[in-house]
């Protein structure tokens, strides 16, 4: 080899050393690690490629850092891991982006009806015939929800559809009504068509199977392009509130597909994990009996299929959870209703003990009391028909309205508590009314859980709630109602106990506690970095707090305008 050619080799082998080292040193603010009963902080951080390979004092990390590090002064703001979803649909999220967010988290939400009208009027698109929107509450609007009247003179001719908040529920004007064939004549399956008891004439609202069914109709189905956009578009609403892993829990195959080949094709940076329902578990095992739950497709990220969800019961604000005692308002159900089971409990235990058996990580779905009580039965039931006394790390998801016995049984069987505070704001006004005060206060009991030794978990569920994580950290800490009310004072929890919700706790819940959730070498650069620090702010002003940038695998993936 001559030598001009040596020189060129030792250049390019130093140059692409310096280059591809990636290593950046943060330092000048309060890196919270999250490591610990109590808050901790280091001086600086390194990270190098996707990894952190130093945490401690600077002068070190200086030191570790080499002479090539690129120095990121974070001026006396806050760098934490990044937030991990521990339940939320981001299929769903997608979906909605094809239509108008009408939330209280939207861009200029809506505050009264003709804001709401207007907002549908400037920005709805017509897709597939329709146009949709999301997010709607009519709470929100000063001047009462909208009518069908109200739609009609809007929309006279055009189909429209308007998802409540809820999820659960929503309504259609004439026009859509027309186009999906709904008269006064048309029988409800698992949900209700109303009728106005005055006019006797329908209202447009449609609740349960009949609103789901409506969505499948008007958004049908569309190109993998399309599905794509909305994913890229999903992605930015969750990296723009700090979020680094999202999952999308009632997963079909089809969206586990989909979702596969997008981190495949690195459409979406974040982690994406899927939680399909019982249903579609049995799919994916008639088609691959070794079918690999809770795997990344890439080692320690990419996309992975967590497990299985069961339902047992439905949303309390409706009406549909299923409690051990009858609601103190029934509304028009009738007397001495306490919601109902939306599965039989042979079904429930049949899928707790398959999961066990298989080793598949078991999502329970419960609201009120009787719901979690069928949840614990199956458990106990197949821990003793099993044997199985290793921790699984199984979830009930939301478990609004665990009682305390209850929540000894999760302490006892290392059950996971994972809650979504959100709703004291949002319906602990509702609450107080249909449920009384004693099981309203109760609503996400947080500290008890927390003092009985129970691992937790808290979660957004959006889109039926807003995605910003520092509103649910200043509802699990204040528990203020929509009407100024606090709800629930002995369940408060410190903001740090909420942050380990959806950092630290959030990584065990998945079995990443080893890669993700908290600040230390060897983990993961999943990062997010914060104008303030949620632990030394007002109480009241933790809602407020933004993220500016949000770093995936070492590489910043969104920075705020």
């Amino acid at each position: 080899m001559h030598l001009t050619q040596k020189i060129l080799t030792v250049y390019v082998a130093l140059y692409s050393a310096a280059t591809f080292a990636s290593t950046t040193v943060y330092f000048n603010g309060d890196i919270l690690t999250m490591q610990g009963d109590r808050p901790h902080y280091v001086e600086a951080l390194v990270v190098q490629h996707d990894k952190i390979v130093f945490t401690g004092d600077k002068s070190q990390a200086l030191s570790k850092a080499g002479t090539n590090a690129t120095m990121s002064d974070l001026k006396g703001r806050t760098l934490m891991p990044g937030f991990i979803d521990s339940w939320g649909h981001f299929t769903l999220i997608a979906q909605n982006t094809l239509g108008v967010n009408l939330g209280y988290f939207a861009q200029h939400p809506p505050k009264t009806k003709a804001e709401a009208i207007n907002k549908l009027v400037s920005e709805g698109k017509t897709f597939n015939g329709w146009i949709l929107s999301s997010g709607y509450s009519s709470a929100m609007l000063t001047d009462g929800g909208l009518s069908l009247a109200d739609l009609d003179q809007a929309f006279p001719h055009q189909p429209l559809l308007i998802q409540n908040i809820s999820t659960l529920t929503g309504q259609v004007n004439s026009a859509g009504l027309k186009k999906l064939g709904i008269t006064k004549s048309t029988k409800a399956a698992s949900g209700f068509i109303p009728v106005d008891p005055k006019t006797g004439e329908l209202t447009g609202e449609l609740i349960g199977m009949p609103f789901m069914d409506a969505v499948a109709r008007a958004v049908g189905h569309y190109s993998q392009d399309i599905t794509f956009d909305t994913y890229r578009k999903a992605e930015q609403i969750y990296l723009s509130n700090g979020f680094t892993t999202a999952q999308s829990y009632e997963a079909t195959v089809g969206d586990i597909d989909k979702m596969r080949t997008a981190v495949k094709e690195k459409i979406v940076s974040l982690d994406l994990i899927a939680l399909p329902t019982y249903d579609v578990v049995d799919e994916l095992l008639k088609t691959n009996p070794t079918f690999q739950f809770g795997s990344y497709s890439s080692g320690d990220r990419g996309f992975k299929v967590a497990g299985i969800m069961v339902p047992t019961d439905g949303a309390p604000q409706l009406r549909l959870a299923y409690f051990s005692k009858p609601y103190t308002n029934t509304g028009s159900f009738g007397k001495d209703w306490r919601g109902f089971p939306y599965t039989a409990q042979a079904l429930v235990d049949h899928y707790v003990k398959l999961a066990y058996e298989k080793n598949i990580q078991y999502f329970g779905y419960s609201n009120g009391d009787a719901g979690i009580d069928m949840t614990l039965s199956a458990l106990t039931k197949a821990l003793k028909e099993t044997g199985i006394t290793d921790n699984r790390r199984t979830v009930i998801s939301h478990s609004f309205f665990a009682r305390n016995d209850q929540l000894e049984q999760y302490r006892d069987q290392n059950i996971i508590a994972i809650t979504l505070p959100n709703h004291i704001w949002l319906y602990g006004d509702v609450y107080l009314e249909i449920l009384g005060e004693e099981r309203a206060h109760n609503l996400s009991p947080l500290r008890s859980a927390e003092k009985l030794g129970v691992k937790t978990g808290i979660h957004n569920d959006t889109p039926s709630s807003g995605p910003n994580v520092f509103f649910s950290i200043w509802s699990a800490v204040n528990r203020k109602t929509f009407s100024g009310k606090t709800l629930g004072e002995g369940q408060r929890i410190d903001a740090y106990t909420a942050l380990k919700g959806f950092t630290v706790n959030a990584a065990y819940q998945y079995k990443e506690e080893h890669n993700k959730g908290t600040l230390a070498e060897g983990m993961l650069a999943d990062l997010v970095l914060l104008d303030r620090n949620p632990l030394k702010v007002d109480s009241d002003e933790i809602k407020n707090i933004r993220a500016l940038q949000t770093i995936k695998n070492g590489k910043t993936v969104y920075v705020s305008q």
